[in-house]
Parts: structure tokens; C-alpha cells; sequence
């Protein structure tokens, strides 16, 4: 008996198992239409083809120039057989914005983003024998810069262009620049003109300062920065610590010097910027001449420790909760980045970016899918922790003049009263003060923008203007 209810339970459990399989496979598809293919084989716009990348699940239509993407017909679309797609020839739709394709097939399917483009022809990096030009777009024009010494009639270009155009005299060529010389760039329907003079001067009026001996050498974040401010700040340079500690930047018609200084994976106390930036140290006698003599500094974010080296603190205190993430793996943003800034939205600094957030006075700096590092270099208020119980106990022992805060009452933004000669320092510490998003393409970002009009204001700020 006991051998007969074993083999009727090995039975029922065979039954059952194979039941199951019949059921439920193991990727869970059996009862699913999921073998149809789901490609998109062909699309266009207005009769201008599309070219597809099924691996990214894209559709890049180019269009021409100035042309009004507002109000594009579908004129063809072909998908696998047997699939369906969410728009068919004849369909209407706003493309100045990325639309959205879905390809069904039976209970397969897929998305595929499809995006106009315009013709584009734009010069993005001009450099003159090593020399970066600061690119003008709204009037195509293009200033470099270059010692007094400098040969400028036999000078050799490098030049980079938007995707897919062409550029006479091309890069790589000696162009005499003692008159400005004009290049055009051209793609497809787009041409553009930019003319580029070449000046000589010695003394730069604004630098932007770092460890690297080249602006080649610094990494993503300083990079992005500094490439910024050779484009957008007049007679701009970039210059190495190891320059300024061995004299060899006139700084006779300086009055702003910025340094932003990233470390991946943040610092939290004095020792560890001094092990980061040995250079800094060495050029302290020069930095603080500068200083003395009424030169300004922007310090952002761990750069903001220079300020107690140069002696514009009154206790010679650094930020007391600093941090941040590594440029690689830095977190994706949720939603858009800020910091308040209430009670000091007039300041210059802040004119063309204030904005209502949770109903106080703020600054966005960068919208959902940002990746940032979050580093942070800022100044906790509190009776818990920090030797700041009061915002009054910070600002009278320390002695900064805070311009901008953190959702915790945090000080993210300060600045240090002018000395006898007129020099001042301010700092931006906030984490959301960012430059550089890594592996995402942060250009069409609807806040970022506000970090560059931010700084220009700053370093306006402190040059007078």
C-alpha cells in the first residue's frame, strides 16, 4: 500500500510540474505574442527621410536650417510585419519637440523617440597655436588672445565644427592674422560666417585659475568651466597655480580671479585641500598679494577653502559640512535642483535668475535627469553641531556676509567684506552649483543655464561693472 500511494504522489507530482511548465515558462512568455519583430524600417517628415537607429531606438530627421518643425507631417512610416505603429502617414504633430513612436506587435513592443534636427553650421572651438578663442554667437565673431610676443602671421588653427560641417580656411592650416581673417562654415543648407581677430596682450583682466599647468589637463568639471569663461568673459585666461607662484602671468590689469576646484569624492577638512592642492599653497604669497592689492577672487565650491588660507575669514575657519560624489557615478536628478536666496534676491548675482520655489526666493540650477556630484562645501547653523549655533554667531564670529542658503538653512553662498585695498571673496559652495553632467547631454536642460548667467554676474559683480 505505502508503494502504491509513493507512486500515486510521484504521479500527481510529475502532473502538477508539467502543468506548470505548460503554464508559465520560465521567462514567463508562454502565453505572450512576443516573437513579432517591432523595427521601424523607414519614416520621414515632410518628405525629408529619417534615419533610424534601432539599437538606441531613435529616429533623426534633418530638416533645414530655419525650417518650422512646429507643424510636420508624417509622409512615410514602415514598421515590421505584422506591426502597428502610434502614428501613421498622415498624422500632424509639434516636432520642434522629441515625439514619441510606439511599434506593437501582438504583445512585443517598442519605443522609438524621434527627433528633428536642424542644419547647423557653427564653429564650437577655435584655437589659434594653442590659444582659445572666445566665441561670440550672437554677432559670429571670435577673439583670441596671445602674448605681446607672439608671432600671429603664421599661425596654426584648430578648429571644431557641429556635426557633419565643413570650414574654409580649414583647421590645421597657418592663417596670417595680422588683419581678421574670416571663416565660413557650411553644412547642407546652413552657412555661417565668423570673423576672428587676434589681439596681443600681456595682462589678462579676468583668469580662471587651477591646478593643471594647461587648460587640457583639468578634468570634466574645471574643464567645462574654464572653456566657459575663455568664450564668455572678455580677455579672459586660463592660468596655471604653478604660473602665478613662479610670476609668469602679469596680473597688473587683473581684477578677478576664479577658481573652481572639483575632487571627486569630496573633501571635509583643511588637511585633506592641502594634500589635494599642494600648488595652491605654493602660490598663497602671490594669490595674497593679488589680494591685498584690491584683486577679487570667485571661489567655488572646495576652492571656497582658499578664502581662510588668504586671511578673509576672521576665526580661519573652512565650511564645516562639506562632501560630494565621484564624476562618473554621480546621482541622477529626480527633479529640478535649487537654492533659496531670500532676502537677498537684489543682489547682483542673482539679476535675470531669481524665481518663486516652495514660496521662497530662489535659484534653479538644473532640471530632472541632471547627473551631478552633489559637492558641497557649506556652513551649517545650528546649536547641535558645527560652532555656529545662530546665523548672527556665523556671520560675527566668522565674519562672511551670507547671500544664499541650502533647504536646511545651510549657508551655501557668502561673500567677505572688502578689505583696505578693495579686495573681496565670494564664494559658492552649493551642491547644486554644477557644471559638467557626465554621460548625459545637458544642453537642452531648461535651468542649467543659470549656473553660467550666475557666474558672469559674479564675476561682473567683482570687477566693478
Amino acid at each position: 500500500m505505502k508503494l502504491i500511494i509513493k507512486h500515486f504522489a510521484s504521479v500527481l507530482l510529475l502532473a502538477v510540474s508539467v502543468f506548470a511548465l505548460a503554464s508559465c515558462s520560465d521567462d514567463n512568455t508562454s502565453d505572450l505574442r512576443l516573437d513579432g519583430d517591432t523595427w521601424i524600417t523607414s519614416f520621414a517628415l515632410d518628405e525629408y527621410e529619417g534615419v533610424i537607429d534601432n539599437v538606441n531606438r531613435t529616429v533623426t530627421v534633418g530638416v533645414p536650417e530655419n525650417y518650422n518643425a512646429r507643424a510636420m507631417t508624417v509622409t512615410d512610416i514602415k514598421v515590421s510585419e505584422g506591426a502597428v505603429a502610434s502614428m501613421k502617414v498622415g498624422d500632424l504633430a509639434d516636432f520642434s519637440v522629441p515625439q514619441n513612436v510606439q511599434v506593437v506587435n501582438g504583445d512585443a513592443y517598442f519605443d522609438y523617440t524621434v527627433n528633428v534636427v536642424h542644419d547647423a553650421a557653427r564653429i564650437l572651438l577655435f584655437k589659434a597655436n594653442g590659444y582659445i578663442g572666445v566665441i561670440n554667437e550672437d554677432d559670429r565673431t571670435i577673439i583670441v588672445r596671445v602674448p605681446t610676443s607672439t608671432d600671429i602671421t603664421s599661425m596654426v588653427t584648430e578648429i571644431v565644427t557641429s556635426e557633419g560641417a565643413t570650414v574654409a580656411p580649414a583647421s590645421g592650416q597657418p592663417v596670417d592674422f595680422t588683419n581678421p581673417v574670416d571663416f565660413t562654415v557650411t553644412y547642407k543648407t546652413a552657412t555661417a560666417v565668423y570673423r576672428v581677430t587676434v589681439i596681443k596682450s600681456d595682462s589678462p583682466s579676468a583668469v580662471y585659475v587651477g591646478l593643471a599647468s594647461t587648460i587640457d589637463g583639468l578634468g570634466y568639471e574645471e574643464r567645462a568651466a574654464a572653456d566657459w569663461m575663455l568664450k564668455n568673459v572678455a580677455n579672459s585666461q586660463y592660468v596655471s597655480l604653478e604660473d602665478i607662484r613662479n610670476g609668469n602671468v602679469d596680473l597688473g590689469e587683473c581684477k578677478v580671479m576664479w577658481w573652481h576646484l572639483h575632487i571627486d569624492g569630496g573633501i571635509d577638512n583643511m588637511d585633506k585641500f592641502d594634500a589635494a592642492a599642494p600648488a595652491a599653497l605654493q602660490a598663497l604669497p602671490a594669490v595674497k598679494e593679488f589680494y591685498n592689492n584690491g584683486g577679487c577672487l570667485l571661489l567655488t565650491r572646495f576652492a571656497t577653502y582658499y578664502a581662510a588660507k588668504l586671511g578673509a575669514t576672521a576665526d580661519g575657519n573652512n565650511p564645516n559640512n562639506c562632501w560630494g560624489q565621484v564624476e562618473e557615478s554621480g546621482e541622477i536628478t529626480s527633479g529640478p535642483w535649487s537654492f533659496f536666496v531670500d532676502g537677498h534676491e537684489n543682489h547682483p548675482i542673482y539679476q535675470g535668475l531669481v524665481t518663486t520655489i516652495d514660496g521662497k526666493q530662489g535659484v534653479y540650477t538644473c532640471d530632472a535627469g541632471y547627473r551631478i556630484t552633489n559637492s558641497t562645501c557649506q556652513w551649517h547653523i545650528g546649536s547641535d553641531w558645527g560652532g555656529y549655533p545662530t546665523l548672527d554667531d556665523w556671520r560675527n564670529l566668522h565674519g562672511g556676509l551670507d547671500l544664499g542658503y541650502g533647504g536646511d538653512g545651510a549657508v551655501v553662498v557668502w561673500e567677505y567684506p572688502a578689505n583696505a585695498a578693495g579686495g573681496r571673496v565670494l564664494c559658492i559652495g552649493s551642491g547644486a552649483y554644477d557644471w559638467y553632467s557626465y554621460g548625459v547631454d545637458a544642453s537642452g536642460d531648461q535651468y542649467h543655464g543659470n549656473v553660467a548667467k550666475m557666474t558672469l554676474n559674479a564675476i561682473n559683480y567683482l570687477q566693478g561693472e
